[in-house]
């Protein structure tokens, strides 16, 4: 990223910034989200991307309840890995380029159910009814199946949904990702079959909103009566999760149909990958603090000229712009460069850091910090400004930063986006934690 990296936000280390702040309205809720991310750092519950893999999926249209993160219960829509519970959103199918898909439809809702897939070339469709844009499972309880098929000849980050009545079933969460490997990972692991796509980790952050008025409207049987021109949405989901819930482990046993989480995590100078999908009806201005980020491709295609050389049309970007329909892959870095100051409080003569910014190597901190009785302590301060640093603070504060790692807010740039039911701190947000390196990255 080099030159990018004087774009880095220093309110944005929470270190410094909103643990050691007085929180009010939802401080409980943020810090119960925080000492659960911080108390898991080495745990294995947190997989880079969670989904199903192979080439034969069955997947069932059924409705279930998705919890806000105000806790407030909202019925909901969803495609359930074949007989499990409805997901919000549905699973995740992680399959191989070159590989012939086949998705088995059934359909428990109470109108007919199909799904599409954008980008896929070649898709057939057998079975059920004919719609309007492909074949549809019919309200039949699951009694008929629809056979979809097509080969995933691209690499790349695709989103499904339902192809019926769009105007209120992707609203009430019939969409799902779906990510293609190139045919030479994990030999390289790559996004895309160029290196200028390599990466060290890689994360999902599929976009949605709901407008709770229509899915209570549904809850009450009125389905058929919502007025599809008037949504006005009060909740914003990353993976299917409000803010603070998008920080806790995937497979929550109290959110049984919200199992995605999103918690970025990352060591200074790697690469990590953003799969970005717009799931939703609305656009979502996507904000990674930290850093810009570098966008090689959208609509699952490098942003290249001509084709084979790599992401040479790819650019540098403060705030994605995530469009309804539309996937965007970014890659974000980060090595504290330009900050001004050491972020590990080296003295000048001691050693260097792997990927360290070399002007800023023993620069001391920039201002001198006050007396622990003139501060207020968040759990996961460590006592220290530096990256991977402890240091004192009074008795019972503090301790749930066992690596001194630093994070950064990513979230909806729009701001009325990152509440739950206009209840702020919440909705469309997440965290970046950047630990130090030989801390363990799952």
């Amino acid at each position: 990223m080099g030159g990018n990296e004087n774009n880095q936000e220093a309110h944005g280390l929470l270190e410094y910034g909103i643990m050691r702040t007085h929180l009010h309205s939802r401080g409980t809720q943020f810090a119960v989200a925080v000492t659960a991310a911080l108390a898991l750092f080495a745990a294995d519950a947190y997989a880079v991307i969670d989904g199903l893999t192979g080439s034969t999926f069955t997947l069932s249209a059924n409705d279930g309840y998705v919890l806000g993160g105000d806790g407030l219960s909202i019925y909901t829509w969803g495609f359930a890995n074949d007989t499990g519970p409805m997901q919000y959103p549905g699973p995740t199918l992680i399959v191989n380029q070159g590989t012939v898909i086949t998705i088995f439809l059934k359909n428990y809702l109470p109108e007919p159910v199909s799904i599409v897939f954008p980008g896929q070339e070649g898709v057939t469709a057998t079975g059920g009814v004919a719609g309007q844009l492909t074949q549809e499972a019919p309200a039949d309880n699951g009694a008929t199946t629809v056979e979809y098929q097509f080969q995933a000849s691209e690499p790349g980050t695709y989103h499904y949904h339902s192809g019926t009545h769009m105007d209120l079933q992707l609203e009430m969460g019939l969409v799902g990702a779906i990510i293609v490997r190139p045919t030479e990972f994990p030999v390289d692991q790559w996004a895309y079959n160029h290196a200028d796509s390599a990466y060290d980790h890689e994360y999902l952050f599929l976009l949605t909103e709901m407008d709770y008025d229509v899915h209570l409207m549904a809850e009450f049987g009125l389905w058929d009566q919502i007025d599809t021109t008037t949504f006005h949405p009060v909740y914003w989901f990353i993976n299917g999760r409000n803010f603070p819930d998008t920080t806790l482990p995937s497979g929550t046993p109290w959110l049984p149909n919200q199992p995605y989480n999103c918690l970025p995590r990352m060591h200074p100078g790697e690469r990590l990958l953003l799969r970005i999908i717009g799931g939703g009806r609305d656009l979502h201005p996507f904000h990674p603090h930290g850093n810009n980020t570098t966008v090689i491709a959208k609509d699952a295609r490098l942003l290249q000229s001509p084709l084979g050389t790599g992401a040479d049309l790819a650019y540098s970007d403060y705030t994605i712009a995530s469009l309804p329909g539309q996937t965007v892959d970014a890659i974000f870095e980060w090595t504290g460069a330009q900050l001004g100051w050491d972020v590990y409080g080296h003295a000048p003569g001691d050693p260097m850091e792997p990927f360290e910014y070399a002007p800023d190597h023993g620069k001391p901190f920039p201002v001198i910090l006050p007396g622990q009785q003139e501060l207020t302590f968040g759990g996961v301060y460590s006592g220290s400004p530096f990256l991977g640093a402890a240091g004192d603070l009074p008795p019972g504060e503090g301790g749930l930063n066992v690596y001194g790692g630093f994070m950064y807010p990513w979230h909806s740039h729009a701001e009325n986006e990152i509440v739950n039911n206009d209840i702020f701190i919440g909705g469309m947000l997440s965290l970046l934690i950047i630990e130090p390196h030989g801390t363990p990255i799952p």
